[in-house]
């Protein structure tokens, strides 16, 4: 967690602000992979 987001997790745990700021980080990655994960299947789709 420290790595990724640049706090561990009792700093996370206690600050909601930290925590929104997590989250939405997450959710971002999250799509991108979605995006990353499409893009592999539809070059490779004969």
């Amino acid at each position: 967690m420290h790595q990724s987001h640049g706090c561990g997790f009792a700093e996370y745990e206690r600050d909601l602000e930290k925590r929104l700021d997590v989250e939405k980080d997450r959710e971002k990655e999250y799509k991108k992979g979605l995006e990353v994960a499409a893009d592999a299947t539809r070059n490779h789709t004969p």
